[in-house]
């Protein structure tokens, strides 16, 4: 049984027409825990992965022992220059506690050129080590009750807290 040849260049155009050519940039990295002891599980931790020039974010989910590999999103210019983005640690299954040097790392190139690495370590630790155990939101604004003035209804006026600049009133709880 022969086949003709239109028949085999068909089949060979549809059998690598499904192969596409592309450079892809891997990201590699790791995470660690401050005050973590050498069995903690760091699985499921969410890193995100943002580039300039480019709008979407690419993010993952660390393996047990803390490592991710992310592929880079791909950038909209084919320019020659490496892509400037950032890893940034986003949160995990457990509260993380990140201070801002810790939280954010600048990417750089590795020896192979579609390898990339974080710069600084994305570090975390797994209970609050701030002075005086003052990790959580702040108070700073104050009370968040509204005051209306009475107005006429025959005014049609919305109630006065809509008008009036936030002015924070000391004394009411």
């Amino acid at each position: 049984m022969a086949f003709h040849p239109l028949t085999i260049v068909l089949l060979l155009a549809v059998a690598l027409s499904g192969i596409q050519l592309s450079t892809c940039q891997v990201l590699k990295g790791k995470v660690s825990c401050l005050d973590c002891g050498g069995h903690y599980d760091y699985s499921e931790i969410k890193v995100g992965v943002k580039c300039d020039k480019v709008r979407k974010l690419a993010t993952t989910t660390t393996q047990s022992d803390g490592s991710f590999e992310v592929k880079l999103p791909p950038r909209t210019s084919t320019a020659a220059t490496p892509p400037v983005c950032l890893a940034k640690l986003l949160g995990g299954p457990s509260q993380l506690y990140v201070s801002r040097q810790n939280m954010v790392s600048k990417i750089v190139q590795t020896q192979d050129s579609n390898s990339y690495t974080i710069s600084t370590p994305l570090a975390f630790s797994s209970t609050c080590s701030a002075g005086g155990g003052k990790c959580g939101v702040s108070n700073q604004f104050g009370s968040s009750k509204t005051v209306d003035l009475p107005l006429p209804r025959e005014w049609g006026l919305a109630p006065s807290s809509y008008y009036v600049p936030f002015i924070p009133i000391i004394g009411i709880p």
